[in-house]
């Protein structure tokens, strides 16, 4: 993981990076040994604070994006809660989801690393993930009960922003993120730490957008597949397909 975060965009009220797999947002009583974090990296690197608008997993990739003041960062917040930002991310997943649809399931809040109050999970809160196939593959080594396993390359678009929504949800349609250690299927993990090395979680946001908060205009942030990504990716046959990212 290099010293210096990649910047995706910026001006003088947001800051934007591409985020590592493995790379805790802030820091976290889930690892306090952890000595690095997004947050401490990117101010160190600007000389400025920053306010993270929204979270990703640690073990999640891609477009994180920054406010450089509170104000701007309250903005922020109210366009994600009003639904108004669009975020589009990519995984692989075990076996072949329909080719497109839209998974409605209420989630129960979660504890993660983001320290999430304690107090019981309580009701389920409404929640929903539109999703497209993008790729298929089918490898020839048995994992479950058939002698070959499938994978998909999906394209996911979150319309809530629950804790490990994404994740959950492709869990509950049985099509788990391969990489996930916690939703996911342990015997696949493997397999692509086996074939390719691939001991992170095999998504990536590659994209935002919204409506800058103080000009107003439109504004699009996208991030390229980190390199482990892409290996994983070009090996699979799928580099064709891969969306472009800046």
């Amino acid at each position: 993981m290099k010293d210096e975060l990649i910047v995706i965009y910026r001006d003088e009220y947001l800051i934007a990076v591409n985020k590592p797999s493995g790379l805790l947002v802030h820091r976290s009583s889930i690892d306090r040994r952890e000595t690095r974090f997004a947050v401490q990296m990117l101010r160190d690197q600007i000389g400025r604070r920053v306010y993270p608008a929204h979270r990703l997993d640690r073990g999640t990739s891609g477009v994180l994006l920054f406010a450089l003041t509170p104000e701007v960062n309250a903005q922020l917040g109210g366009q994600l809660t009003a639904q108004k930002v669009e975020k589009r991310y990519l995984a692989i997943v075990r076996g072949y989801p329909d080719e497109a649809g839209r998974i409605n399931h209420a989630l129960t809040r979660v504890v993660d690393e983001y320290d999430a109050p304690i107090g019981g999970p309580g009701a389920a809160q409404p929640a929903a993930t539109g999703f497209r196939r993008l790729a298929t593959v089918e490898l020839p080594y048995r994992v479950d009960a058939y002698s070959t396993s499938r994978y998909a390359l999906v394209e996911l678009l979150p319309e809530t922003g629950r804790r490990h929504q994404l994740r959950r949800h492709m869990k509950f349609i049985s099509h788990p993120i391969i990489g996930d250690a916690t939703y996911g299927k342990g015997r696949h993990n493997r397999l692509f730490q086996d074939l390719f090395g691939c001991r992170r979680l095999l998504l990536a946001c590659t994209s935002i957008r919204l409506s800058h908060p103080v000009t107003g205009r439109p504004l699009e942030l996208r991030a390229a597949l980190t390199p482990d990504f892409s290996l994983v990716a070009d090996q699979l046959g799928w580099k064709s397909v891969m969306p472009p990212g800046d």
